[in-house]
């Protein structure tokens, strides 16, 4: 036998086989057309595919009017691709013949294996110790296919693409959903979208989203990727492409379900309420330079934009539009202000030079054209002057009736205007106009049928970020226990010694045994008592903390109480230790946390403190670590932080001191002796500007088998509040 000689491919040897083979095997095909086991091959046959198909069926010796093999035993030459499309067993067995002959990639459709229960997860483990054990690369269970477009590779059983004339063109799909990448190709058709390849991925027990994805990324005919995510499964295949993708200038845009809150109820920390598993998924995304749109419509819709418009940090990006007709502009405008994108009013010097081309752009945050903006002269001028107006990022141009009737005279002048200036203009066609808009799709112009995907595609491409050089090192593998809920909490003192490795400043503390006689503290009263026990996280919730404790004969009492009311409240918890710290006060609160996600691995958080922190929601999210330019950034997304920049003369606080938190925090991530699940300080007390910031709450969840944090430090030394 012959064909491409791989053995556990990789790279652009795994485009070939999967994308490109040769020669591709049908296994378990069927005879009668009316079966999905009998699509691949009459789609291959009706696209004119050019390599050799070996037909696979013990029963028949021909299939569909071409001869057919027993086994892929008895085929003349080794394929490069088989396409498996027996019942779930008979894949098993398959997929052995496959490795066993050397096949490079095998894709399987077959469900009935994890999503089928224990028996199920066995048989998906079989797959995955076949393709191991010999080297052959599995794509599925549950896939229904790959497709090359330019190479004539349907190698697919969904019924969508009996589709005539498959467009071409460069955007590459994958999707964790057979079904789909038909939707896919049907829509895109009618939008004008044209295709590189699609690939449906199913139940990844070996190729991943990722991996298939990245190994595509040097094909010339390949400019964008969109993906449709039903999970962040193999999330460091996946930042590794999009980071390479970032690098090559070639846009990714994914559609994510799941926006679940299942994992917020496992948290033990307000950061993991806060950083629930549709959070996370959105950071990780936005991090890696991917731009993440909310409706299937945006992901059909976002491609030309993106591919106009570089990834670039844009603290408060602004609009500008121009309109025909002021109803639809309208629309726009509100689904763009709902997702936090604002649209600007022209400047006076905006105004000026539109009044010189004869145009009156009035007080509003719309120059509006009326019946004006029909002509081609007058529209043509309007958007000439906006694209070149500076306090413009990107240029709406809602269209009215005549795009409908008159897509020539409508859409002419926007077409003309994205080809002369380099500033991203695109356009939201009011009417029901498909006409139009294949000419505008055709010119590469970004244009949207409804305002709702016009909105969530002008807000996903100015929410990505420039990936970060440091996200390129995946992080540390996950433990088992991430994520469940199961890790080991540890104490308040020993979390401040763990939070004293990375730098976290924290207020002096002096631990105590409830019934022995108070020692001499080594700070001041007034001072504050808390419960120290792993097991009791949220102290307040149980009666364990006391506060202005004035001196020794007050402070063993509030000892003694402390003891009374949690093991009151907490039947089987004893109470011995208790921990006292002064009372710290500064200008503000504010919780820095980390959370360790089972998929995405590290995220830091950074929010409003205090107890009511998870009802604000008032939060900043980046994968970890990160660095103080990062953390800056976070800074100026919360909103309850800009009082501290000494909003209408309120005393500014130490900002500088809590970016240096936030790096610190981060680096729990990079601990290689233990492994942080989820790790909180709130709050943080910032004090005022140029005097830090100290630590005097800590929570951390240790992965169960690592051991507590070790230190020198005596519990009792005191320890500075300033962070610097």
């Amino acid at each position: 036998m012959s064909g491409i000689a791989l053995k556990g491919c990789t790279g652009s040897a795994l485009a070939e086989a999967l994308l490109r083979p040769r020669t591709v095997a049908l296994v378990g095909v069927s005879d009668d057309i009316a079966k999905t086991a009998a699509r691949p091959l009459r789609f291959l046959r009706r696209a004119g595919y050019g390599g050799e198909v070996y037909s696979v069926n013990p029963t028949r010796a021909t299939v569909q009017g071409e001869p057919a093999f027993a086994s892929l035993s008895a085929l003349p030459a080794r394929p490069d691709h088989a396409f498996i499309l027996t019942g779930t067993d008979a894949a098993i067995a398959a997929l052995e013949e496959c490795g066993r002959l050397g096949v490079p990639v095998a894709t399987i459709l077959a469900g009935g294996f994890s999503e089928a229960g224990g028996a199920g997860i066995e048989r998906e483990k079989r797959l995955a110790e076949i393709g191991r054990s010999y080297g052959v690369r599995v794509l599925g269970p549950s896939s229904i296919g790959v497709v090359n477009v330019h190479e004539r590779l349907v190698l697919t059983a969904n019924a969508a693409f009996a589709e005539p004339d498959l467009p071409e063109g460069g955007v590459f799909v994958a999707s964790h959903s057979g079904s789909l990448i038909g939707a896919m190709l049907s829509r895109g058709k009618a939008r004008g979208v044209g295709f590189a390849g699609l690939v449906s991925v199913g139940g990844e027990v070996d190729l991943s989203v990722g991996e298939i994805c990245e190994a595509t990324l040097d094909d010339p005919k390949i400019g964008g990727y969109l993906l449709f995510l039903e999970s962040m499964r193999n999330a460091d295949a996946l930042r590794r492409f999009a980071l390479a993708a970032a690098e090559r200038g070639k846009p990714v845009a994914a559609y994510k379900l799941g926006r679940s809150a299942e994992a917020a109820e496992l948290a033990v920390s307000h950061t993991g309420a806060l950083a629930g598993e549709d959070d996370v998924a959105d950071t990780f995304l936005r991090d890696c330079g991917i731009a993440r749109v909310e409706s299937f419509d945006g992901l059909l819709e976002i491609m030309p934009l993106l591919n106009r418009m570089p990834v670039k940090s844009v603290r408060h990006p602004a609009v500008g539009v121009v309109t025909t007709t002021g109803g639809g502009a309208a629309m726009a405008i509100d689904q763009l202000a709902v997702r936090g994108v604002r649209v600007a009013a022209p400047s006076p010097d905006t105004v000026r030079r539109l009044a010189e081309v004869g145009i009156a752009a009035g007080e509003g945050r719309l120059v509006d054209l009326t019946l004006a903006g029909t002509r081609y002269d007058v529209m043509k001028a309007a958007l000439g002057v906006m694209q070149t107006a500076p306090e413009f990022d990107l240029v709406l141009a809602t269209v009215g009736s005549s795009a409908r009737f008159q897509p020539d005279l409508a859409v002419a002048p926007v077409i003309d205007s994205a080809r002369e200036h380099d500033k991203p203009l695109a356009a939201f066609i009011v009417p029901e106009a498909p006409e139009a808009l294949l000419r505008l799709n055709a010119a590469g112009v970004p244009c949207f049928r409804a305002p709702e995907s016009c909105g969530d595609v002008i807000a996903a491409a100015f929410n990505r970020r420039v990936p970060r050089p440091e996200l390129a090192t995946p992080p540390l593998p996950v433990p088992p226990d991430a994520g469940s809920g199961v890790g080991r909490t540890i104490d308040e003192a020993e979390a401040y010694r763990l939070f004293a490795r990375v730098g976290v400043p924290h207020a002096p503390v002096a631990v105590l045994t409830v019934g022995e006689p108070v020692p001499e503290l080594p700070f001041a009263y007034p001072v504050v008592a808390k419960v120290l026990h792993p097991d009791i996280a949220h102290k307040t919730d149980v009666g364990g903390v006391a506060l202005n404790i004035a001196d020794a004969g007050a402070l063993s009492a509030a000892m003694a109480a402390i003891r009374d009311r949690v093991e009151a409240a907490r039947p089987g918890v004893d109470v011995r230790r208790i921990l006292v710290q002064p009372m710290t006060r500064g200008v503000a609160e504010v919780l820095v946390g980390l959370r360790r996600d089972p998929q995405v691995g590290p995220v830091v958080m950074l929010a409003a403190g205090g107890v009511l922190t998870e009802i604000y929601r008032d939060r900043a999210l980046r994968l970890a670590p990160v660095d103080r330019a990062t953390a800056l950034e976070m800074i100026g997304e919360v909103k309850a932080l800009q009082a501290l920049a000494g909003y209408r003369g309120r005393t500014a606080g130490d900002l500088g001191a809590v970016a240096d938190a936030l790096v610190a925090v981060s680096r729990l991530a990079l601990l290689d002796d233990v492994t942080v699940l989820e790790a909180e300080i709130n709050p943080l007390m910032v004090m005022a500007d140029g005097q830090g910031a100290a630590a005097v709450d800590a929570l951390v969840q240790l992965a169960t088998a690592d051991a507590p944090a070790q230190s020198q430090e005596d519990d009792t030394e005191p320890r500075s509040g300033r962070n610097r």
